[in-house]
């Protein structure tokens, strides 16, 4: 022991953040907000999906554990219906599953050959779009047993982001398959990602004019689609710490501001802007990885996850030690809001 005394353990929430009650047993996969109230969904490796009521007054936030349903193996991504009356949840059973949150039985609505990574439901199509480890994309009408559509990819679905009419798909080779839904058959675009590692996650642009594309490598990717605008393309690094370097695992643009986060291994998330390129605010790490994140709906609140992201192992993973948290983050407006970059030289 150190002459100065027992060394303090690391924060797991240095923040301040609120922390969600009853957390997962297991690691997190996936937080959704309702786009309706503030009901927060996750998925665990517990094999669980479970729901909470968020209530925030002011600097107050607290949390009521509401409902959850199981899955058969470990669970791994979620979606609201956009009406905020029903959650989809994929994973490992190779199963999507369809909950209705009045208190229905959850049923099966989707199946693959091999898990499910990837899950988004398209209002303006009233259809659930799946993505797996099958390479393929598959397409459900949930009054249907069969697919509408399956598109072939060409290797594992990775990440999927949709907002409509532009949906991304990124495999396990690092190509980024561009969709224009309103000719969902035919593949409009397809890149070889502008980071040189693999992707990790992508999320399409509020006005659907490009994405943000993050790697294992900790970097981000800025891609617009029009090929006039290819000079605003540009990538940078974060979530490092030295020579460390750390996988950017989730991305989510604020609903209102259009700045937007990244949380990554480093236990560490911040705000950026990339219209000015800047860095908003960079927020304290935690003492674990942060897998996934998300905003709700007025991007009031800012949830995440910390708890072991798989990324050593599973060797490396011990659920009786590692404990899983799911924090609620209150977005101040400087944090969020973009701000001009600061003129430099001399006039």
């Amino acid at each position: 022991m150190s002459a100065f005394g027992t060394p303090t353990a690391p924060n797991p929430n240095p923040n301040k953040s609120f922390e969600v009650a009853q957390p997962p047993s297991d690691s997190v996969s996936s937080l959704s907000f309702s786009p309706k109230a503030n009901y927060l969904v996750a998925t665990s490796w517990d094999n669980q999906v479970r729901c909470w009521e968020i209530m925030h007054s002011g600097a107050v936030v607290g949390s009521t554990p509401k409902a959850s349903i199981s899955h058969d193996q470990p669970v791994l991504c979620s979606t609201w219906k956009d009406d905020g009356t029903t959650v989809f949840s994929g994973g490992c059973d190779k199963q999507a599953k369809m909950w209705p949150l009045s208190g229905g039985q959850p049923m099966t609505v989707a199946m693959h050959d091999a898990p499910i990574k990837e899950i988004a439901w398209i209002p303006e199509m009233n259809l659930l779009v799946t993505g797996s480890w099958d390479k393929t994309l598959k397409y459900w009408d949930t009054r249907q047993s069969n697919p509408v559509h399956t598109q072939q990819l060409p290797d594992r679905c990775y990440a999927l982001t949709v907002r409509h009419p532009l949906m991304v798909v990124g495999t396990a080779d690092r190509n980024l398959i561009v969709f224009n839904l309103q000719n969902p058959q035919t593949e409009f675009k397809r890149i070889t990602s502008p980071l040189k590692y693999q992707t990790r996650c992508v999320t399409a642009f509020p006005d659907q004019q490009g994405f943000l594309v993050g790697s294992i490598e900790g970097r981000v990717g800025v891609h617009h689609l029009d090929d006039s605008q290819q000079s605003k393309n540009f990538t940078f690094k974060c979530h490092r710490d030295g020579n460390e370097i750390y996988s950017v695992n989730s991305l989510n643009f604020h609903p209102v501001h259009h700045t937007f986060a990244t949380a990554g291994s480093d236990g560490a998330f911040n705000f950026w802007d990339k219209d000015s390129k800047q860095r908003l605010k960079a927020m304290a790490r935690c003492s674990q990885p942060i897998p996934c994140s998300t905003f709700n709906n007025d991007g009031s609140l800012f949830a995440y996850s910390a708890c072991y992201d798989w990324s050593k192992g599973a060797e490396n993973h011990n659920p009786a030690t590692a404990k899983s948290h799911i924090f609620l983050h209150l977005p101040q407006e400087s944090e969020v809001k973009s701000k001009p970059r600061a003129a430099t030289g001399r006039k």
